[in-house]
């Protein structure tokens, strides 16, 4: 797959699958966005070696390239199963782990921000997907990371837990079923971003988490069932 297309910015980019040889400019692209972040928490990096794994075949890997530089990417990883897959978070079967993908590390440089890149490179990334061999992806999002909240609510991707990952970081999972895509009216309530508590037991009885909105200086949730 090799796509050009133009940014708002007027800079005309390459998008295509990455490969091994592009190793050297995704790291590089990683330390520097990591540079600029207000808070690093934000973002779980892949090592060289997560990366690796991905680019030889256990996921799929795309970029975005002006001129010779890579300026963003975005990845998706076939976890291991073991005990802290994602799928649990869902609650998925045994026999439904194996069609899960990851939507991992998403990087933009800073430099060319504002152009939409990130969801740009996201729904491309999307369309690669072998609905036959995988047919749900999920995500971790830290509460308050407004700006992958917002990408994976575009991506049509909602919450299903909120909990400590990765030791004891904060996260939300979100999936998005690939095959299936419910629309049925359901009843709504919202919930302040910050109220913890009271989004765990929304979850836990079977809520889900739907967008978010800005609202009196603060960030609430909207959940359905």
């Amino acid at each position: 797959m090799e796509k050009e297309l133009t940014l708002k910015s007027g800079q005309t980019v390459i998008i295509r699958i990455l490969h091994t040889n592009d190793l050297q400019q995704i790291m590089k692209l990683q330390e520097k966005v990591i540079a600029t972040l207000a808070d690093a928490s934000f973002l779980q990096p892949l090592s060289e070696e997560e990366f690796l794994t991905i680019l030889h075949g256990n996921g799929s890997i795309i970029g975005a390239f002006h001129d010779i530089t890579l300026i963003g990417f975005r990845a998706m990883l076939e976890p291991k199963i073991n005990e802290e897959h994602l799928g649990y978070d869902a609650g998925l079967s045994e026999s439904e782990l194996p069609y899960v993908l990851y939507s991992e590390v998403s990087n933009v440089d800073p430099d060319y921000r504002g152009n939409s890149l990130q969801q740009i490179l996201g729904k491309l990334l999307m369309k690669t997907i072998n609905t036959h061999r995988h047919r749900y992806v999920f995500a971790t999002v830290a509460p308050f990371n407004i700006a992958s909240l917002k990408d994976k609510f575009v991506l049509g991707m909602h919450i299903v837990s909120l909990k400590e990952k990765y030791g004891n970081l904060l996260r939300y999972t979100m999936m998005k079923n690939l095959v299936t895509n419910d629309k049925v009216e359901r009843e709504s309530t919202i919930v302040d971003m910050s109220d913890i508590t009271r989004q765990q037991s929304l979850l836990s009885e079977g809520w889900i988490g739907i967008g978010i909105e800005e609202k009196n200086g603060s960030w609430i949730v909207k959940y359905q069932k």
